[in-house]
C-alpha cells in the first residue's frame, strides 16, 4: 500500500527531473507554453501519423534556450500519454477567473496537439448560481449535491448545455484545436436515473449507463469532445448529474489512462486547516480510511468517491489538482511533481 506522504506546500514543486526543477517552475513563472506565440492561438499542424505543435516564437525575456530546454523535459512524459485518452473535468474556480479559463484551454490544446486524447467534461455552478439569482431562486445544497426541483433543472439545462457548452467549445477552437459540444442526452451518451435521495435532491441523478460509441469518433478523429453534465431517463425526464461523477464514468468506459478533477483546493489534506499538509499520493484504502475518520469530508467526499470507483473499474491512474494554479494541467501531466493529490489502484 502507498502511505500518505505529506509535503508543504511553500514550494510546490522543488524537484523534477534530479537536480532540475526549471521545467515545473517555467509553468508558474515564464508560462513558456502562451508565450511561444505572436498571438493568442497554438496551432496544431496535422500529418498522416501525427498532430505536432507549431509555436509562433515571440521574443521575451525567456531565452530560446531555455525555452528548447523546457520542451525537450517535456518529451518523456509526452511520449507516456501520447495517444492515451485523460479524462478532464472542468470546474470551481478555473471556471470563474477568465485567466484561470484561458490557462486550461491553452494546456488542454496544446495537450490534444502532441497527441493526447482529451475528454472535457464540465459543470458551471457560478453560472447556475447568477442565473438562479437573476430569477430569485436561491440555490441549496446537500452534502456538496445541488438541490434541483423542476424550476432549478430548467436553468441548469440551459445554463450549461445553451451557454457554458457552447462558450466553452468556442474558445477552444478559437485556440486552434477543434472542440465538438455535447450533453449526456445526445446520442444516448449518459443514461440517468433517479437519486436515492430524490425525495431530498429533485432531479439529481445518478448514472444508469454509459455508451460512448458517439465521442469514439470524434477522440480517433483527435477532436475535443466537451460534454456537459446533464442527462436523461428512459423516459426523458432531464436530471442535473454531478459533473465530477459524469467525468469518473467517462473515463471508466473509454478505458481512459488517466481522470482529472479540477478543484479549488490544493487537493487532498492531511488537516483540513492547514493548506500545507497536502497528500502528493495515496491509494484506494488510505482514502477510504481518511473518509471514515473524517479528514475527508464535506464537497471533498463525492470527489474521492468518484475516483474510487473510477479506479476499480480500470482507470490507471486519478488525481484531484488545484485549479487555482496557472497551467495546472500541464504541471500534472508533464512533470513528476504534478498539481495535487494523486489517487492509484
Amino acid at each position: 500500500m502507498l502511505a500518505a506522504k505529506t509535503l508543504p506546500l511553500s514550494s510546490p514543486h522543488p524537484k523534477l527531473f534530479g537536480k532540475s526543477n526549471e521545467f515545473a517552475l517555467s509553468f508558474q513563472n515564464t508560462t513558456p507554453f502562451t508565450k511561444l506565440k505572436r498571438n493568442n492561438t497554438i496551432k496544431c499542424l496535422n500529418s498522416s501519423s501525427q498532430s505536432v505543435i507549431a509555436p509562433q516564437i515571440d521574443k521575451d525575456s525567456t531565452s530560446a534556450q531555455t525555452r528548447v530546454k523546457i520542451l525537450s523535459e517535456a518529451l518523456p512524459f509526452i511520449q507516456k500519454f501520447r495517444g492515451k485518452t485523460i479524462v478532464v473535468k472542468y470546474g470551481g474556480a478555473a471556471m470563474k477567473s477568465e485567466a484561470l479559463q484561458a490557462s486550461v484551454i491553452a494546456d488542454i490544446v496544446l495537450l490534444s496537439c502532441v497527441g493526447l486524447h482529451i475528454v472535457f467534461v464540465h459543470g458551471g455552478g457560478p453560472e447556475i448560481n447568477q442565473w438562479l439569482g437573476k430569477l430569485n431562486i436561491k440555490p441549496n445544497f446537500l452534502n456538496g449535491l445541488r438541490v434541483t426541483d423542476a424550476s432549478t433543472m430548467e436553468i441548469v439545462s440551459m445554463v450549461l448545455v445553451g451557454k457554458v457548452n457552447k462558450h466553452l467549445v468556442a474558445l477552444i477552437n478559437k485556440a486552434g484545436a477543434t472542440a465538438v459540444g455535447l450533453s449526456g442526452i445526445d446520442g444516448r451518451l449518459l443514461t440517468a436515473r433517479p437519486s436515492p435521495n430524490a425525495s431530498q435532491l429533485g432531479f439529481v441523478g445518478d448514472i444508469a449507463s454509459v455508451d460512448p460509441t458517439i465521442i469514439r469518433p470524434l477522440i480517433d478523429n483527435n477532436h475535443i469532445p466537451v460534454i456537459a453534465s446533464v442527462a436523461a431517463d428512459l423516459n426523458g425526464q432531464s436530471y442535473n448529474i454531478n459533473a465530477d461523477t459524469a467525468a469518473g464514468e467517462l473515463a471508466a468506459s473509454l478505458g481512459a489512462e488517466k481522470l482529472i478533477l479540477l478543484t479549488d483546493v490544493s487537493g487532498i489534506l492531511m488537516d483540513r486547516d492547514n493548506p500545507g499538509s497536502l497528500v502528493k499520493q495515496i491509494d484506494i484504502k488510505g482514502v477510504k480510511k481518511m473518509m471514515e475518520d473524517g479528514t475527508i469530508a464535506g464537497g471533498m467526499i463525492p470527489k474521492v468517491n468518484c475516483c474510487v470507483r473510477s479506479l476499480a473499474q480500470g482507470v490507471r491512474t486519478t488525481s484531484i489538482i488545484d485549479g487555482r494554479l496557472k497551467h495546472s494541467l500541464l504541471l500534472e501531466i508533464l512533470t513528476d511533481e504534478g498539481a495535487g493529490t494523486m489517487i492509484t489502484g
